[in-house]
């Protein structure tokens, strides 16, 4: 049996490119509790600058605007940053995770929303602690979906199919021991997304593993829709519920 290869290495800089748009419309947020969480007793969040690492199309950089902060939004793909809307306290920057450009101890927070695992982790857990201050904190989130609930696990069967159990559909969300970082607080918080019929295309479409043509993708998209007629409400919406997995060390 093949190993299966580390996501940094299947070309996580342009994997999204064609997906973008989607991304940006679809994509859900994440709770206001798990942001709570990531920003306490970091002090007063206008005074704090925010590294936000992978930050796609401005979701996750928005919701630390919104309560304050500087984000400098590193996102190494043009097509992602050219979605983001202008925004206050948010300026996009093209660069890596492994290489940020930053300058050592910069910034209060670094934070990776949905964003982790595509990135070579010895390195760039390095460039982490190179870029934070001695008081700052590192965090990193994913949106996971909810096993436990029945209609979330036939999507994600479906998505399985689609993507012939592509490694990013079950990537781990644990993290391996570090030396730079070498023990994280994890905390669970509930986040429910409720869509349409092309709000749920739209956001499957926006994973890089959902192929974007051919036969594979016309028997996703003629399943999903099979999915929502059977499970749509009187407001002609379906639920998908999520774990977002919020994971804390210091610097």
């Amino acid at each position: 049996m093949s190993e299966t290869p580390p996501l940094h290495t299947l070309d996580p800089l342009n994997r999204f490119s064609d997906r973008a748009t989607d991304y940006q419309k679809y994509r859900p947020s994440y709770p206001a509790a798990a942001i709570d969480k990531i920003l306490s007793n970091l002090g007063d969040p206008t005074q704090l600058i925010a590294a936000d690492i992978g930050a796609g199309t401005g979701i996750s950089a928005r919701l630390l605007s919104d309560r304050g902060l500087q984000v400098w939004a590193i996102e190494p793909n043009a097509a992602m940053s050219a979605e983001s809307e202008l925004y206050p306290r948010v300026e996009f920057r093209q660069a890596t995770a492994e290489q940020t450009e930053l300058p050592n101890q910069s910034v209060d927070l670094v934070t990776c929303f949905q964003s982790f695992h595509w990135f070579e982790p010895d390195t760039t857990l390095r460039e982490f602690r190179r870029i934070l201050k001695l008081t700052g904190r590192l965090a990193l989130i994913w949106n996971s979906r909810d096993r436990d609930d029945p209609l979330t696990q036939e999507y994600g069967e479906l998505l399985q199919q689609a993507s012939s159990k592509h490694p990013a559909l079950d990537r781990m969300e644990t993290l391996s021991e570090s030396s730079y970082f070498p023990a994280f607080e994890e905390h669970h918080f509930a986040l429910e997304q409720a869509l349409d019929l092309p709000a749920l295309i739209g956001n499957t479409k926006s994973r890089s593993y959902v192929p974007s043509s051919g036969e594979l993708l016309d028997r996703l998209l003629q399943d999903l829709e099979a999915l929502y007629q059977r499970n749509a409400d009187d407001l002609c919406l379906i639920y998908i519920k999520y774990q977002t997995k919020v994971f804390i060390a210091g610097a």
